[in-house]
């Protein structure tokens, strides 16, 4: 008898895998996806997007299968402009779920998917248990957490009447969230981030003409992509002799004199990704807190980036005062009489002061520390011990081979994860870039032998 692979999540992780397992795995071998079935084969950052929501990568570069790159670009038939074009999101959405249904169709193995959520896995003798919300339960042998980022924790300070209240917009992605907001409302936005840039971009076309008030610890927003892609560019010798000593403020130095000496920006951000995850494993626990607490925001706002078209929307919105950015602190917000009243506190300042706004929406993008969060999947599992969660906040702990270990430090066998919830262990894990060779090599691992998968081969050694 063959074995039953299960993935949770069916966004691009969980169809990413699903694909290379379908193009591998024999008539014996069963796999079930799961997943919400509003965001099926696709998931919330492409299947929630909006029209006006671009990609923040060029067509040419976001391939499903490693070994093609440009597939998505070849599937769409681009011309060469095309292909260096920031399309929308929900064109990536399309070819995700049209890549997963080519890939189960042409499968030898048998493949089921279930539109449901996943609210519990338990450990079984045999394996693991999953139960669905609709009340359907399940064994299978292994079982693969590529359940993406998690939902945003709740915002600290929201008083308890505006927490229920339809001003306040506690998550954008919802069908219709926007929806209700008036044209001249003032919005205050937590968060400076990509989910603020596709809150501004929805607001502005419908036709918002309120203020938009935007904070966060630092007030950054991403920066933009250059219209044109830029040539790659070398590292210098000892910016690369400083990534392989693990050496965190040597790289920043060593770029920071190569951009002076006129090195493009964007060409040494980009240099530097191939080389993230083998620094980020080198770094012991202090540097990548320090890293965390002092450079995160500049890191995100430069690696991240934005479409030129986003950049230039909110460019305008800013220059003609609809938009303000700012380094502030929310410190309460509650629902009184006179409407929305908001407590802040400027970056720097001791004194906090009073604003009063229509609306508040939490932007502040998805998250990875599961002891925070309210996800019942996730939270069930570390609650039971099988997760051990990154000490940092980043996701949970797994081995070499991307299994889970539980709360006593001792890998799972047959459990397994994949996406943003690895990022204490490769920090780079949330593009797909990185994201499709993931799956490649997890795929593999999942097909061998029950004798071979017992012996760790390393898998983070080679993802990046």
């Amino acid at each position: 008898m063959g074995k039953h692979i299960t993935l949770i999540g069916a966004g691009f992780c969980g169809a990413a895998l699903v694909r290379e397992l379908a193009y591998r795995a024999d008539a014996s071998t069963r796999i079930t996806l799961v997943g919400m079935a509003d965001t099926f084969g696709s998931g919330v950052a492409y299947g929630a997007a909006r029209p006006e929501h671009l990609l923040n990568v060029r067509a040419r570069d976001l391939g499903i299968d490693p070994d093609e790159p440009a597939g998505f670009a070849d599937a769409l038939h681009l011309g060469e402009a095309g292909r260096q074009a920031f399309l929308p999101r929900l064109a990536f959405a399309d070819y995700l779920r049209g890549e997963l249904s080519a890939a189960m169709a042409s499968a030898a193995a048998h493949i089921v998917c279930k539109p449901q959520e996943a609210i519990a896995a338990e450990r079984t003798q045999r394996g693991y248990r999953i139960f669905l919300a609709d009340g359907e339960a399940f064994d299978s042998d292994q079982l693969v957490l590529a359940v993406g980022a998690l939902a945003p924790q709740a915002l600290p300070g929201i008083g308890p009447r505006l927490s229920v209240h339809p001003r306040y917009v506690g998550w954008p992605w919802q069908p219709g969230a926007l929806d209700g907001i008036a044209a001249n409302a003032r919005v205050l936005i937590v968060g400076t981030g990509l989910t603020m840039v596709d809150v501004a971009l929805s607001l502005q076309s419908r036709g918002h003409t309120g203020g938009l008030h935007a904070i966060s610890r630092r007030g950054l927003a991403p920066q933009a992509h250059a219209a044109e892609a830029g040539a790659a560019v070398e590292l210098p010798a000892e910016v690369q002799q400083a990534l392989r000593q693990g050496d965190l403020a040597g790289v920043l130095r060593g770029v920071r004199r190569a951009v002076g000496e006129g090195v493009p920006w964007r060409a040494a951000v980009d240099a530097l990704r191939p080389h993230l995850q083998p620094l980020w494993r080198r770094l012991d626990a202090q540097a990548r807190s320090r890293f965390l607490r002092h450079l995160r925001p500049y890191w995100e706002a430069a690696r991240h980036r934005v479409a030129p078209l986003a950049a230039e929307t909110l460019d305008t919105l800013r220059e003609r005062g609809q938009l303000q950015l700012e380094a502030a602190r929310l410190l309460r917000a509650r629902w009184t009489p006179e409407g929305l009243e908001a407590v802040l506190r400027r970056r720097g300042e001791a004194e906090s002061r009073t604003e009063r706004y229509d609306v508040l929406i939490r932007a502040t993008g998805l998250d990875t520390d599961i002891d925070r969060t309210s996800d019942p999947l996730v939270a069930g599992m570390r609650e039971a011990g099988l997760l051990q969660a990154d000490p940092l906040g980043l996701g949970v702990v797994v081995d070499e081979d991307f299994r889970v270990r539980d709360a006593a430090g001792r890998a799972q066998p047959g459990l397994y994860c994949i996406g943003p919830l690895l990022r204490g262990a490769l920090w780079e894990i949330t593009a797909v870039p990185e994201l499709r060779v993931a799956a490649r090599r997890l795929a593999r691992h999942l097909l061998e032998p029950a004798s071979a998968a017992a012996t760790p081969r390393a898998l983070l050694r080679v993802v990046g």
